[in-house]
């Protein structure tokens, strides 16, 4: 994943978008083969300053640009003095263009350029030149065997713009694929390498533009955007007369016998996420724990969906889902939400109804479904819904009329008017129970606090990863609660001063 420094670009293309960036730079006066150039040369960089030591190299190459510049590194490792061989794994005879310029270029430097076969040996750090961001199908033999043997040598492994075998526009996994080191990736971010399996696959990311005109890069559509701290919402500085009223009321919906805790964790992160007033609408049973719990926060017993109108009429913003179950409850309150005028935000159950017809989603809502969720939402399997990410996100915005999260390693978050948008941060002690409905709250307290849907939930997961990476040096066992405070400096951070 990104260095912790991250000074990438936020911009996010599929890999037809940076082929054409590509074509636009040739057009505009850089031959491809400079380009190449330019690229072999940064990866080369890269690589030494990750293994200056190793003194040997094996390359792996294919039969498209990605061999081409696979061959190029091979020359530049050639001529610093290393050992170098390239296994051509694709017919060295179907090179053409700027990958057969390399090639010729590589032989003429005295690189040692062999055939693969099985008995091949793999030495030193071994880049992974074999298939690039066209690849669409499964990977096929001889390919596959390739790989395999790769990810079962324990050479460090630096591939060529993407691991081979990873999807560019997705980051699924066709077949099989490599496990690098570092991926170094030029001209543009592809957004398959921040989402799907690609975290398993990349190892640390590296980026140069290779000098792209500022211009001519601006002029490319991008999928999407990386949320970085430049381009996230800030919440606006508080006045010193500012008073309660005017930071919003959150109504936390949810909390059937059994389940208090996912309302209580959503109202104790909307209360310590800066909202004026949060409520919890919740079980009779649940109500003395609550109060003793967060003595801040109102609770308050409905057993009925009128009794829950009334409440909701004082509220600027609904909560609904955390523990909520599906039962005749559950069902009860969300036929209430589904009726209600102000913005709303629903999660866990909330989704699970709705995926069973029982309810519309009203206008101005925020959807959190998790892969299952949303493969229920969309009448899909959850493997379907990994296998493209992105496309799940902006179906699940576009059908239901609302901003989607749709969490997970990358966390995108889409609207209906096809904003995307894409979380590369966080960190695997994140994996818990809780963290939904910590999210769920957070992204209630910044719309009731002003932002619009959009950018509360884009903020809210932002802030969410960030405060799961602050967390993460004291190890595993992390509980949802944990991210709270974490939450409220990361918010001070944030605010404009």
């Amino acid at each position: 994943m990104p260095d912790s420094a991250d000074n990438f670009p936020s911009a996010l293309y599929s890999a037809a978008q940076v082929r054409q960036l590509d074509a636009s730079l040739i057009v505009a006066g850089t031959p491809g083969f400079e380009l190449m150039g330019l690229a072999a040369r940064a990866m080369w960089r890269a690589l030494r300053r990750r293994w200056s030591d190793v003194g040997e190299l094996t390359v792996l190459a294919g039969r498209g640009n990605n061999a081409g510049d696979g061959y190029l590194i091979a020359e530049l490792a050639q001529r610093a003095g290393w050992q170098v061989k390239v296994l051509a794994v694709g017919e060295t005879g179907a090179l053409a263009g700027d990958a057969l310029l390399a090639f010729k270029q590589a032989q003429e430097a005295g690189v040692l350029i062999e055939p693969w076969s099985e008995h091949a040996v793999l030495c030193g750090v071994v880049v992974d030149a074999l298939l690039g961001t066209g690849l669409k199908g499964e990977v096929r033999a001889p390919y596959a065997a390739v790989i395999a043997r790769l990810n079962g040598s324990g050479l460090p492994v630096l591939a060529v713009d993407i691991p081979s075998g990873l999807s560019a526009d997705t980051g699924q996994v066709l077949g099989c694929a490599v496990r690098a080191d570092i991926t170094f990736t030029v001209i543009g971010l592809k957004i398959g390498l921040f989402t799907g399996q690609a975290p398993e696959y990349v190892g640390q990311i590296q980026f140069d533009d290779l000098h792209a005109s500022p211009a001519i890069v601006a002029g490319q559509a991008a999928i999407g955007q990386r949320l970085v701290g430049g381009n996230v919402a800030q919440l606006p500085a508080r006045q010193p007369t500012v008073h309660k009223g005017q930071l919003g009321h959150v109504l936390v919906v949810g909390g059937d016998l059994g389940f208090a805790g996912a309302a209580l964790l959503a109202a104790q992160t909307a209360l310590r996420s800066g909202a004026g007033l949060v409520s919890v609408a919740t079980r009779a049973e649940h109500v003395n724990a609550a109060q003793a719990r967060i003595p801040e926060v109102m609770a308050a017993s409905v057993a009925s969906a009128n009794q829950l109108l009334a409440l909701a009429k004082n509220a600027s913003v609904l909560v609904v889902g955390p523990g909520l179950g599906q039962g005749a409850w559950g069902r009860s309150l969300l036929s209430v939400a589904a009726i209600s005028w102000m913005p709303q935000v629903w999660d866990a159950d909330a989704l699970n109804l709705l995926a069973k017809d029982c309810v519309s989603v009203p206008a101005n809502c925020v959807i959190t479904p998790h892969p299952g969720e949303a493969a229920r939402l969309l009448g899909l399997s959850s493997a379907q819904v990994q296998s493209d990410r992105p496309a799940a996100a902006l179906e699940l915005a576009k059908r239901f009329n609302a901003v989607c999260v749709l969490k997970g390693a990358g966390s995108l978050i889409a609207d209906p008017g096809g904003q995307l948008r894409l979380c590369d941060r966080g960190h695997p002690v994140m994996a818990g129970a809780g963290l939904g409905d910590v999210l769920a709250g957070l992204i209630g307290a910044l719309i009731a606090q002003g932002l619009s849907s959009f950018d509360a939930a884009s903020l809210a997961v932002w802030l969410h990863a960030l405060a799961g990476e602050r967390l993460a040096a004291k190890g595993v066992g992390l509980a949802a609660s944990d991210l709270c405070n974490a939450i409220r400096q990361l918010l001070q951070e944030q605010s404009v001063v």
